[in-house]
């Protein structure tokens, strides 16, 4: 019988069956948890973001905003608007861009801030002065009117007052009712032009007495 030397060393006679070489157990894989849990929060983080993104460019819509301060009864040109696409509360009617060759021509039906929305309201396309009334300028001095800045709709009262030196009458001073339009201040001469809406009748007195300069602005209540 003939022998074998095998690699380990040991001799193996022919005819026989060789030993087996013992099995290596597989290498166990090492759990990480903390690498786990991260993966699953990077997962529904992208899911949340996906969702997000989805919803808002859903939710948008292009809009038209004021693209420079209006002033109530300005007639609305193509340089007053912009266009733009927000997620916009449908609660505040805005108007849709598509509607930008419409409100072109209209006036402002109130003061519009600069980057306000353009809502269904805002606009008007009756023209300032109204059938039946008449605008006219009156110059004031700081005496002359209230240190309130007065704003476009305000109601005011423009008293006649005595001219200097002259007695006050006995009886109550004449005034006339008035809506404000516009507000002008000349800084060099410290004089306020404040151009009134009046009915037509009462135009050419009050345009008569602001003329004399012998007038003072009353302020009334704002509230509608």
């Amino acid at each position: 019988m003939t022998s074998t030397i095998t690699r380990d060393g040991r001799s193996v006679a022919h005819g026989s069956t060789p030993p087996s070489l013992p099995l290596v157990p597989p290498p166990k894989l090492r759990r990480r948890p903390a690498l786990v849990a991260g993966a699953v929060a990077a997962i529904c983080l992208g899911a949340l973001l996906a969702a997000w993104a989805w919803t808002s460019t859903t939710n948008t819509q292009e809009v038209l905003v004021a693209r420079s301060t209006i002033e109530r009864g300005s007639l609305i040109t193509e340089d007053d608007l912009a266009r733009v696409r927000i997620s916009a509360d449908p609660a505040l009617s805005p108007v849709a861009a598509s509607a930008f060759d419409d409100l072109v021509g209209k006036r402002a039906a109130l003061d519009i801030a600069e980057g306000g929305l353009i809502t269904a309201g805002a606009t008007t396309t009756e023209a300032v002065p109204r059938d039946g009334a008449s605008i006219i300028g009156v110059a004031l001095s700081a005496a002359q009117s209230p240190g309130m800045a007065l704003q476009a709709g305000d109601r005011v009262r423009l008293v006649v007052t005595p001219p200097p030196g002259g007695e006050q009458s006995s009886g109550p001073p004449a005034f006339n009712n008035a809506e404000v339009v516009e507000v002008n201040y000349d800084s060099e001469s410290g004089v306020l032009v404040v151009d009134v809406l009046v009915p037509h009748a009462d135009a050419t007195v009050l345009a008569a007495r602001a003329a004399t300069g012998n007038v003072a602005l009353i302020l009334d209540s704002r509230e509608r």
